[in-house]
């Protein structure tokens, strides 16, 4: 058994030392490796890591040119992490690393990620608020029980964490995506901590790409395979709203003699019918488009760890093993 904790890192010059002793402090397998990614820090963080690097060599180092964002982070600490189990937390101490027993106990019922609830949050109003509004349209829109989708602190067995494609703010889907998967989704409450060191590096403007990207991961998780049936659902509705409407006017035409000239619902109903029609040929084209690649046998691959250095994301990796 091997676990591997991957954290993505930007200006926690404060928190690290202190995360890394918590970690070794409390996790109870002896095989393990510590994986960070400094999301393109500009204070003094790598240079921290990079003692820690060469001082334990269980800990590596991926450097990124620039900040790239927590979904870039996790999926290149996902793709090189070894781990049969792998833990990912925030470098910013508010994760509290003693919960990392209980994640493991409950991982070992059978479940395939076991995702954080910070039951009780140390968070000003205008971050939890937000935050439980998001938990509650998530759950409610994709069906899945959990109480909190935006935790970081979560375990996953290698498996899961390998087969999740993230990009954009994807990390916020990670329980929503995994269950498209077949895997099975639990959760624990986890000991929340005030934040000690510097700012939250999130700002209100989160919120909005949150929105467009739980249209994707809807798009992703329920229709990818059969776009049709979003495409042709709308289709659908737009061109019998629009035979209705041309219908009732051509009724008022022939039985009582109304002009159809300078009539703003003929030209809706004629704009509703064209739309439905082109809704049919998107969901047509995306659908032959996705028998083609299945045709192919297209398939995304998990890069081997060799391969990293010709990345363009990553500066720097610092492996010991």
């Amino acid at each position: 058994m091997k676990v591997s904790f991957v954290i993505p890192v930007y200006n926690e010059e404060e928190s690290i030392r202190q995360l890394y002793q918590e970690i070794i402090r409390n996790n109870p397998i002896p095989d393990y490796e510590i994986i960070y990614i400094d999301d393109g820090s500009t204070d003094s963080t790598y240079s921290i890591l990079s003692e820690l690097a060469k001082e334990d060599t269980k800990v590596k180092l991926i450097k990124f040119r620039r900040n790239f964002g927590k979904a870039a982070a996790l999926q290149i600490g996902f793709k090189i992490a070894r781990g049969d189990y792998i833990f990912t937390m925030d470098a910013d101490l508010q994760d509290d690393p003693i919960e990392i027993p209980n994640f493991i106990r409950k991982l070992e019922e059978g479940y395939d990620l076991v995702s954080g609830w910070k039951k009780k949050r140390y968070d000003p109003l205008y971050k939890t608020l937000p935050s439980k509004f998001f938990n509650f349209i998530t759950a409610h829109t994709f069906m899945l029980k959990l109480k909190d989708f935006n935790c970081g602190y979560k375990l996953y067995r290698k498996p899961a964490a390998k087969e999740v494609v993230l990009y954009g703010e994807m990390h916020r889907y990670i329980p929503v995506l995994a269950n498209a998967l077949g895997f099975r989704i639990g959760e624990i409450p986890v000991n929340h901590r005030k934040r000690q060191f510097g700012k939250s590096k999130y700002g209100i403007e989160r919120y909005l790409r949150g929105f467009f990207d739980l249209l994707t991961v809807k798009m992703v998780t329920q229709y990818v395979k059969s776009p049709l049936y979003l495409f042709g659902r709308v289709g659908i509705v737009s061109v019998v709203l629009g035979v209705v409407l041309t219908g009732y006017l051509a009724f008022l035409k022939l039985f009582y003699g109304y002009p159809l000239t300078n009539r703003p619902l003929l030209f809706l109903g004629i704009l509703l019918i064209l739309a439905g029609l082109q809704f049919f040929s998107m969901g047509l084209i995306s659908e032959l488009i996705i028998n083609r690649s299945q045709k192919d046998n297209i398939r995304i691959s998990i890069q081997e760890t060799q391969n990293l250095d010709n990345n363009p994301l990553v500066l720097s990796l610092i492996d010991h093993s």
